[in-house]
């Protein structure tokens, strides 16, 4: 391996693994803060990536999409197992849950553009590699954010919904669940691939990926005093 492959692979590589680990962790963690213990049993609270990662979803889907030039790519990590009945208020927690995941990423992504106020005082070489580490951790950690909070089962929005919905619609959508990898590769990425093939922009989740993805950023490089 090349000293440039390496290099994008530590750029890249460090920023999805802790973003990924520290996105599942928090749900397991809140749920255990909530009363049920079933991830924390299982070893699933831990910074320990590979306590997380889904050989399939984490690693094959991303470099399968990848090699098709997929127009999004995405993958996922094992979920951690909630027994939503053993939490104190199980449609309230559910929600609280769900967002744990979503939050410590933007808390993440503050944190990593905070860091690069600490930039200037290393050699160059360091300072570069610290910043597009920094750059991409911002990225990913809101789109991460972002994209988890779609509302569609199971994603953690999906959840989300499902706990402040009346019940009985509720109900219909959790029903959704076992579809929604298949509902989101569908919006995400045949149906743009469909339409380019007609000469057709289809790309209309992206695109709201994107331009939410875009102004966080943008709130948190101006907060975080890097603007």
């Amino acid at each position: 391996m090349s000293g440039n492959a390496i290099y994008l692979a530590t750029i890249w590589a460090i920023p999805v693994i802790i973003a990924i680990t520290f996105h599942e962790a928090a749900h397991g963690f809140v749920a255990h803060l909530l009363g049920d213990d079933t991830a924390w049993r299982l070893g699933r609270v831990s910074f320990n990536p590979a306590k997380h990662i889904d050989p399939f979803g984490t690693i094959l889907l991303p470099s399968i999409l990848l090699l098709l030039r997929a127009p999004f790519l995405f993958g996922y990590a094992k979920p951690v197992p909630v027994n939503f009945q053993k939490l104190r208020s199980p449609r309230r927690d559910m929600v609280l849950v769900a967002a744990a995941g979503p939050a410590i990423n933007i808390i993440l992504a503050v944190h990593a553009a905070l860091a690069f106020h600490l930039v200037g005082y290393l050699p160059d070489t360091a300072a570069r590699w610290l910043a597009d580490n920094l750059r991409n951790a911002l990225i990913l950690n809101v789109v991460l954010a972002v994209f988890n909070l779609f509302p569609l089962p199971p994603l953690d929005g999906g959840r989300i919904l499902v706990g402040v919905l009346p019940k009985a619609i509720a109900a219909r959508v959790a029903r959704l669940e076992p579809y929604g990898l298949a509902i989101l590769i569908g919006l995400l990425i045949i149906l743009p691939m469909l339409g380019a093939q007609l000469g057709l922009d289809f790309s209309f989740l992206s695109h709201l990926i994107a331009i939410a993805t875009g102004a966080i950023v943008e709130a948190i490089v101006d907060i975080t005093g890097n603007s």
